[in-house]
């Protein structure tokens, strides 16, 4: 940990655990990654293992995305306040990405990390985008009946391309397409940002849930364009030898 950034009894601060987050984008990082640092600092006072929390974020994230999934038909029918529904899910699903934060930052910190623990963290990552890409899905299709198949199948696809990437991104053979981190740049990759993305799609469930096929629409092609663009990026790399 930081030299001289733990208090007086030796406990790791939040200062601490947030020096060591894995960045994100610029919302995980001003946002996420901090509440995730305080997370980690009560994790710590109560003993509690990093893998509990990546548990915690796997049992959230995938509770909200159920009632979601659930009240998509009564929303769409006027029988159900949309704004309560879209409000869980905002709140539900940013806590449990602070959760995800946490984790990894409690187990650098505290020493505690392992090659079982990060397979778990990866493994509950899929688990929850799997139930967010649902319940999202499951909103597009309940608002418009006639939301095409493809459309669903292409946006439940392509949302995975941002979870592998991040994966690939360990290791000697990591690499990125822009580098820079000056702000134009940073406020671009928000698009590829999981904790400004969700958040839009909490909004979105909460003020105008019907907006939802825009969303699924938009992320499918950012998505896909992003696919594109990194294979033709490795591909130059790989030709180069």
């Amino acid at each position: 940990m930081p030299n001289g950034s733990a208090d007086l009894a030796g406990t790791p601060t939040a200062a601490d655990y947030y020096a060591v987050n894995r960045g994100g984008g610029l919302y995980s990082e001003a946002i996420s990654q901090r509440i995730g640092a305080r997370i980690a600092v009560q994790a710590h006072k109560r003993g509690l293992a990093p893998s509990v929390l990546t548990v915690f974020n796997l049992g959230l994230g995938c509770l909200v995305s159920f009632v979601v999934i659930a009240t998509a038909a009564p929303v769409a029918g006027g029988h159900v306040w949309a704004w309560p529904i879209g409000l869980l899910a905002l709140i539900g699903w940013q806590l449990a990405y602070a959760f995800d934060c946490s984790d990894g930052q409690l187990a650098r910190v505290t020493h505690q990390a392992s090659a079982a623990g990060g397979r778990l963290d990866v493994l509950c990552d899929v688990a929850v985008q799997i139930s967010l890409v649902s319940a999202l899905a499951a909103t597009a299709k309940a608002q418009v009946s006639d939301t095409p198949a493809w459309l669903l199948a292409a946006f439940a696809g392509t949302w995975m391309v941002n979870l592998v990437t991040s994966v690939m991104q360990g290791g000697e053979q990591a690499a990125s397409m822009v580098s820079s981190r000056s702000l134009p740049v940073r406020l671009v990759k928000l698009v590829r940002d999981y904790g400004a993305v969700i958040a839009l799609a909490g909004v979105v469930l909460t003020v105008a849930p019907q907006w939802t096929i825009w969303f699924v629409g938009l992320f499918t092609l950012v998505n896909a364009a992003f696919l594109a663009a990194s294979v033709v990026f490795s591909a130059r790399q790989a030709l180069r030898g």
